[in-house]
């Protein structure tokens, strides 16, 4: 099909839930996509956040392709052995106890919100346990993720949502103790806020939600669907702060390309939360995509992504910053931690315009927000594609 067929047939026959841009992606190699017509783009946004390893990195095709010869899918009736390596890979690497493998990150937020509302109510047995979320985040699409999702423009039109929650200012930990009370079951956030801006949590911040939700014996909630994964230098970005979470929810680069998320419970939690039949799902966490999982986790540790991450984002926060200081009028500012960072626009500019300006110059980008051009790329990038990037950015800006 060409580009344009393509383009009609999805405007005709796909529910219109996204403005897409333009082009329609064919293949993937390395760090670049080809368009149906065949033109090359740079992918600074990989997949959003997904793509950690590029496309077609070696090794992992090649573990998919084993896969499919074997299983794709048993049901969560039975045991196999994706499950049992994907399991052990994913709970030693967050520190926590238990994990539970979803289709996705929203998935994976439901899933947490459940096993937050089921360990407060085998404390006292009460149904009116309350949840205090952030202003400005993001968490997903469904009834459950869109409730403690901080943004009045993505739940207006789909109210009554799930009762019982409160909304405190990000860093702000005066305004978190505001909105709790005897009825807190737990406080979730982004351990760094993507949609909502790009901004990691301060550490005092993060610290003091840790030591309140000791004091009370409310459950942390930390998602890291978008910046976990090695994505900031760490496997997950609450290692930066010395602390852990009671729940952590991930996806995206946890399947890199396969459909995949999961929430992990800590110990404590995992006694005293979810038990048998109180929670499934018919697809998560099958053999096809845990074999990805598997297969991701090998693949980090073996060539060390995690360290190439560490020596990679320096140049290219240094780039941006070059960047930033050489367009004082349209460059307001600059934030990030690894490889999710952003660059905030004056307001005049329309951070959708510049990034499809950069696709029209063969770079992919997105934003974050109106005016936040948001960088996520892959974690394989080296300072070749970087200096690709900002000379594009350089001249559409």
């Amino acid at each position: 099909m060409t580009q344009n067929e393509i383009r009609e047939d999805v405007e005709k026959y796909v529910l219109h839930t996204y403005n897409r841009f333009p082009i329609a992606i064919d293949r993937g190699e390395g760090l670049y996509v080809y368009d149906a017509e065949g033109k090359k783009y740079l992918d600074f946004m990989a997949g959003i956040a997904v793509y950690a390893l590029g496309y077609h990195f070696p090794g992992y095709d090649e573990a998919l392709k084993a896969q499919i010869d074997k299983v794709l899918h048993t049901s969560n009736l039975y045991y196999h052995e994706p499950l049992a390596r994907a399991a052990k890979a994913v709970v030693e690497s967050t520190d926590l106890s238990k994990v539970f493998f979803t289709n996705s990150g929203a998935e994976a937020i439901e899933g947490a919100l459940k096993a937050a509302r089921k360990y407060a109510w085998l404390k006292d047995k009460g149904g009116d346990h309350e949840i205090v979320a952030m202003k400005a985040s993001f968490h997903g699409r469904s009834v459950g993720a869109l409730s403690v999702t901080g943004n009045e423009h993505y739940q207006e039109p789909f109210r009554p949502l799930m009762g019982g929650v409160h909304f405190a200012e990000y860093n702000n930990i005066d305004s978190v103790l505001q909105a709790v009370n005897e009825k807190t079951c737990a406080i979730i956030l982004e351990t760094v806020q993507g949609e909502g801006g790009v901004y990691p949590a301060d550490p005092a911040f993060l610290a003091g939600i840790r030591s309140l939700c000791d004091e009370r014996d409310i459950l942390l909630i930390l998602d890291e669907v978008q910046c976990g994964m090695g994505r900031t230098g760490k496997m997950w970005a609450y290692e930066h702060y010395g602390i852990k979470p009671d729940i952590v929810t991930c996806a995206k680069a946890l399947g890199c390309g396969v459909p995949v998320g999961a929430f992990v419970l800590n110990e404590k939690t995992a006694a005293a939360s979810l038990e048998a039949g109180d929670h499934g799902t018919t697809y998560g966490g099958n053999p096809f995509a845990l074999a990805a999982v598997s297969e991701v986790f090998k693949l980090y540790e073996e060539h060390d992504l995690i360290g190439h991450v560490n020596k990679i984002a320096p140049f290219l926060a240094g780039k941006l910053d070059e960047l930033m200081a050489s367009k004082p009028d349209k460059i307001r500012a600059h934030r990030g931690l690894g490889l999710i960072r952003g660059l905030e626009l004056d307001g005049s500019i329309s951070a959708g315009e510049i990034a499809a300006r950069a696709l029209e110059e063969g770079l992919l980008i997105i934003s974050a927000g109106n005016n936040v051009l948001r960088f996520v790329p892959p974690l394989i990038i080296t300072e070749k594609e970087v200096l690709e990037a900002i000379e594009i950015l350089d001249r559409v800006i």
